[in-house]
């Protein structure tokens, strides 16, 4: 069965080995876990299956106008495939290339997620001649950031008053396995007053999903608008200098 198409993210993707006794144990394989940010869906990439290997093969694929690659990991062998030269440049305009999460398609194999691990480019016309792919696996962990989506402003008292929702984290980084992407969180503002706070424990975190950070750290609040804040100063002041006067 192939990967369930899941909302997914794009942003920087770092890799985090932890290689525990592996000099004593040099049979066990280290932990990986990917960082990678939510933003959207998981964007699918088609890519046909390519007949023979090395120079040669790779010429052929570019005079047909297309870009040859491979994709290898997860366990499997190595597989060679080849993207349209269109495709894989509108892709790379898009931005974000190395940093996002595809579902990639071949005709005849099961779907895959992965993550592109290199573009080689023509030193001189700067296009794309080759690109690596590396598989991901279901059970991976995944370090992601999700975004924080805020419902039910309208009935938010503190809102209503003119109180601004202030977001202290726009995304949160999770750790949760790579077939259980969340697309966001949910924060719900009913019945914030000013002055009121959102931690990470006020948010229902998906199932076996748990924050990188220990702590219970701010998401959000409801901050009083400048003007309140202007008026109470000024009747501070005023409160202080009455005082003062009185004292004298």
């Amino acid at each position: 069965m192939g990967w369930r198409k899941l909302p997914l993210a794009i942003a920087t993707i770092h890799v985090y080995t932890r290689d525990f006794n592996r000099a004593r144990h040099p049979w066990r394989r280290p932990l990986i876990i990917w960082r990678i940010a939510m933003a959207g869906e998981i964007p699918d990439l088609i890519a046909e299956a390519r007949t023979g290997t090395g120079k040669g093969a790779a010429r052929q694929a570019r005079r047909e106008g297309n870009v040859p690659g491979i994709v290898y990991g997860g366990g499997a062998d190595p597989v060679a495939i080849q993207i349209p030269f269109n495709v894989l440049l509108k892709r790379l305009k898009q931005g974000r290339f190395l940093s996002t999460l595809f579902n990639l398609q071949v005709e005849g194999q099961e779907d895959v997620r992965v993550i592109c691990r290199g573009v080689q480019r023509d030193v001189v016309k700067d296009l794309p001649t080759h690109v690596d792919f590396m598989r991901l696996r279901r059970t991976s962990k995944v370090k992601l950031f999700i975004p924080v989506e805020f419902i039910n402003n309208e009935t938010a008292p503190g809102l209503k008053r003119g109180g601004v929702l202030t977001v202290v984290r726009p995304e949160v980084e999770l750790t949760v396995t790579a077939g259980d992407i969340p697309d966001h969180l949910t924060v719900d503002l009913e019945g914030l007053e000013i002055g009121d706070t959102i931690n990470i424990s006020n948010v229902t975190l998906p199932a076996g999903a748990k924050p990188t950070i220990d702590r219970d750290f701010v998401i959000a609040n409801i901050t009083a608008p400048s003007g309140l804040v202007s008026a109470d100063n000024a009747a501070s002041d005023e409160e202080g200098g009455e005082a003062e006067a009185e004292a004298e």
